[in-house]
């Protein structure tokens, strides 16, 4: 006759060791929410913490621009660039890099032909890159959630119809409806005298305009599986207005995904910043990293450290925002072991 087994528990199918309910140790676990455990797991990953770090120092960077300029002496309005640079060599640097040593004036060198600095645009390119990009996440996101929302809550006709929406947008090249938007834009403002804020809001609305259908979908399928556990059930029988139950009972049940989403989000528009000021169809005006290294390709084998200055600002922060997504990932689903 077969010995009777064990009932089998919840801990072992977790390749965790069970933790004794009586211990210090499992009562504060006990008492903490979701967020804080998930808080827990992000604190104890250090390239989590890392990526945190060099995110917090860009934000420093991008937040106290003036003020770090000013302590540098650095500026981005050139004057005489002439006694700056060798007219009859290619109009290179007559002092700092490349053909010189360090110059404390100008610690990232200055910029052929224009004599500009290259520290102050680098700190105003970073300044630019985060506010496109966290303000385009912004907008995405916010329309995102809402279609989102509406569309796996109602469901019918008005789920097809913003579904149709989401995958029209879904079949239009980003790339495509840049080049064709922004020519429209730029002739459309540029004898304006805020033409530069001008730009930049107008790829806002184009980076945003085309970044929201992720979020979108993800919320969508997440409301559909939401919306009919018994917890909405009971907030209908109560006569809960359909704002209340959005807000209130299903938006707390997506705070990890929407989180998610977020991080992933940030990085990519930050990367096409980027790509469209390196084309030029971007920010044209003001300082920015990819119209830098547009201006410093040509330039590479006399003056690699023109172009490698904001390539590194691009690649570090672009990592760090992807390497902190992934980690929060990580840390919001209680199934990932890594």
């Amino acid at each position: 006759m077969s010995q009777p087994t064990a009932p089998e528990t919840l801990g072992s199918l977790t390749d965790e060791s069970p933790v004794d309910p009586n211990t210090k140790l499992a009562k504060a676990i006990a008492g903490r929410s979701p967020m804080q455990i998930a808080m827990g797991r992000l604190l104890r990953d250090k390239i989590a913490m890392l990526c945190a770090f060099v995110i917090v120092f860009f934000l420093c960077v991008a937040i106290f621009a003036p003020l770090i300029c000013k302590l540098f002496g650095a500026n981005t309005d050139t004057v005489f660039p002439s006694q700056f640079l060798d007219t009859l060599g290619g109009g290179m640097p007559l002092k700092g890099p490349p053909n010189n040593g360090f110059d404390p004036e100008h610690p990232f060198g200055i910029a052929p032909q224009s004599a500009d600095d290259n520290l102050a645009y680098w700190i105003y390119g970073c300044r630019t890159s985060l506010m496109i990009a966290g303000l385009a996440t912004l907008f995405a996101s916010v329309v995102g959630v809402t279609i989102g929302l509406l569309a796996g809550f109602l469901g019918g006709m008005v789920d097809k119809i913003l579904s149709f929406f989401i995958d029209l947008f879904l079949t239009v090249p980003f790339l495509l409806a840049a080049l064709t938007l922004a020519p429209i834009l730029n002739e459309r403002f540029n004898t304006s005298d805020n033409y530069a804020t001008i730009q930049k809001f107008s790829l806002v609305a184009v980076l945003a305009l085309f970044s929201w259908m992720s979020m979108a979908r993800l919320v969508r399928g997440e409301v559909l599986s939401l919306r009919e556990r018994e917890f909405v059930q009971a907030a209908r029988v109560l006569g809960m207005p359909t704002h209340r139950i959005l807000i209130k009972e299903l938006m707390p049940n997506l705070a990890a995904p929407i989180n998610i989403s977020v991080s992933l989000m940030m990085p990519a528009v930050g990367a096409a910043e980027a790509g469209l000021a390196f084309l030029g169809i971007g920010v044209t005006s003001g300082a920015s990293w990819g119209q830098t290294i547009a201006k410093a390709v040509k330039y590479f084998e006399q003056y690699p450290l023109y172009l490698w200055e904001p390539l590194i600002g691009i690649v570090l922060l672009v990592l760090s925002l992807n390497l902190l997504g992934d980690a929060i990932r990580d840390a919001l689903d209680p199934k990932t072991r890594r």
